[in-house]
């Protein structure tokens, strides 16, 4: 076992020099949020790459597993309150996924939609509670980077609920985010991850992670694909 307060076990790009049991990668994207994983105890050779299904309400009373997260955040009615019992499954006054996406198109002054985009917006203060942007009044608003770090909860507590011996907080995460991110987007992006509860995070350039997934479907044969 590593400590993780130990500097000499802290490698140059911020993993452990010990690899935690997995290594998951999260694309927080503007419109969906996709997890993935690989199984640390597996030989390099053999490690599969996984797709992690994110549980979320689906319905109105009905929950699911996506492969997909859609990146929106909605804030239920009081009358909707008893069948999504949000006191049990999550511990904000909001709910993500594909019901936030589909009621926040009825009542869109109760959803927050393109957190991500809000975060490299500098003409606002994005620690600022300032999402939704034109909410009901009911309706509590919360930053950009707080809005990021509810989908990155949501994951995480699905995750955990999936891995309860192996927490999500425990395992290095690599994390998309946009090349056109700024220092300052990417500092408020991986200060969401921490008020999430993430804190071994490493994060990579989105066209950096595609070339990755290329290499990881062609592992094969992708030095004859390729040439200077």
């Amino acid at each position: 076992m590593t400590d993780n307060n130990d500097p000499s076990q802290i490698s140059p790009d911020g993993f452990e020099t010990t690899l935690s049991r997995y290594v998951v990668g999260i694309d927080l994207g503007t419109t969906n949020c996709a997890v993935a994983y690989i199984d640390t105890t597996q030989a390099s050779s053999a490690a599969a790459i996984n797709n992690f299904p994110i549980e979320q309400w689906v319905d109105l009373g009905v929950n699911a597993r996506r492969e997909l997260l859609p990146s929106f955040l909605y804030q239920p009615l009081a009358e909707e309150l008893t069948s999504l019992a949000i006191g049990e499954t999550n511990s904000t006054k909001r709910i993500a996924g594909s019901l936030a996406r589909d009621r926040g198109m009825q009542l869109p002054g109760r959803q927050i939609a393109s957190s991500k985009s809000w975060l490299c917006h500098d003409g606002v203060d994005r620690r600022a509670p300032i999402l939704p942007w034109q909410n009901e009044d009911d309706v509590e608003k919360i930053s950009p980077v707080s809005a990021s770090a509810e989908l990155l909860a949501h994951i995480a507590h699905t995750w955990d609920r999936t891995h309860p011996s192996q927490p999500l907080a425990q395992q290095d995460i690599v994390l998309t985010l946009p090349a056109s991110f700024d220092q300052v987007a990417r500092q408020l992006t991986i200060e969401a991850a921490a008020e999430a509860g993430l804190a071994r995070i490493l994060p990579i350039e989105e066209p950096q992670a595609a070339c990755y997934a290329w290499l990881a479907r062609h592992a094969e044969n992708w030095e004859q694909q390729l040439a200077p």
